[in-house]
């Protein structure tokens, strides 16, 4: 993205679904009541026999350290047995590895291509990938074009992470026409999903009455979601919100709490700095009343911040 800001190969191994094959079937059943045992012991011999979604399977299990000890090599060569076959998931999954030298040499050309394998059979977490490839010019030359044809695709499968940044594209018109009512609709529905940037992107659409009437309530509600996930942005802009009175009332014990969030969360430097300016116009026990505050939402994990 030529704005800088990057997008995220996601990284997360998916299983791939089950054949028709009664063990398949049993093993599937054993993994999803997370009997990984029994799941291991009726996939290991079926992959060593060359069913492909044995070996994909095997290969997520090893790769995410469920029901056996962590061993990113031997996903990968699980992977790349089933991969070989034509097994999507597999040729998605070690894709990733090879984006992120996890298990194998990092090798950017070769995830795009495992990617594009994937892609071409409809798999949703290969098209954003290789997306994002084509986003930041990783093993290709940059085409925010392509990027957004390959979000589209992962988007319309309901994939929150290409829904959110197809919108950014639509949003600053980055390889399509600007159009901030298509970017507000992309953003809303990874919101839905519980996506924390694009609940905070919205929540800026908001602010500024962009694709959308402004409405600073709105924008507080969403800049709360995100924030409840530890997203810095949203907890800064929500002492802004509570500094200025927009969409609440002002209260400045409030916006430091949240300055005070965001500065230990990680924007240290701003944050800081807008906490101790409005420090200025507070009592020592509003300052000491805010920083409480801060400590249980922290230590409550976001959760209990009111």
């Amino acid at each position: 993205m030529k704005s800088g800001f990057t997008a995220a190969l996601l990284v997360v191994a998916a299983l791939s679904l089950s054949g028709c094959d009664q063990s398949s079937d049993k093993a599937q059943a054993a993994y999803n009541r997370q009997d990984y045992t029994t799941a291991i012991s009726l996939w290991r011999p079926l992959a060593a026999q060359g069913d492909a979604k044995a070996q994909s399977n095997l290969g997520v299990m090893y790769a995410n350290g469920t029901g056996v000890a962590q061993d990113y090599k031997e996903a990968a060569r699980l992977y790349g047995l089933a991969a070989a076959q034509g097994d999507a998931t597999a040729q998605s999954n070690l894709g990733v590895m090879y984006a992120n030298g996890t298990g194998v040499a990092q090798d950017d050309k070769e995830a795009v291509r495992l990617y594009g394998l994937a892609a071409a059979q409809g798999e949703a977490k290969a098209q954003y990938n290789l997306g994002v490839m084509y986003d930041n010019g990783r093993g290709v030359a940059q085409d925010d074009k392509e990027a957004v044809r390959l979000y589209g695709l992962a988007a319309a499968q309901g994939y929150a992470s290409a829904q959110f940044y197809l919108g950014y594209l639509y949003s600053h018109g980055q390889g399509v026409a600007q159009d901030y009512k298509e970017a507000v609709r992309l953003y809303r529905l990874a919101a839905a999903q519980g996506y924390r940037s694009a609940q905070f992107y919205l929540g800026l659409m908001y602010v500024n009455g962009t694709g959308v009437p402004q409405d600073y309530k709105e924008a507080v509600r969403l800049y709360r979601l995100a924030a409840a996930q530890g997203y810095v942005s949203a907890q800064f802009s929500l002492g802004e919100m509570y500094a200025n009175g927009q969409g609440v009332a002002q209260d400045y014990v409030r916006a430091h709490m949240w300055y005070n969030l965001g500065a230990i969360s990680g924007d240290s430097t701003v944050a800081a700095s807008n906490r101790e300016k409005i420090a200025k116009s507070m009592t020592p026990s509003q300052i000491e009343r805010a920083q409480d505050m801060a400590r249980k939402c922290q230590a409550s994990n976001f959760k209990q911040c009111q």
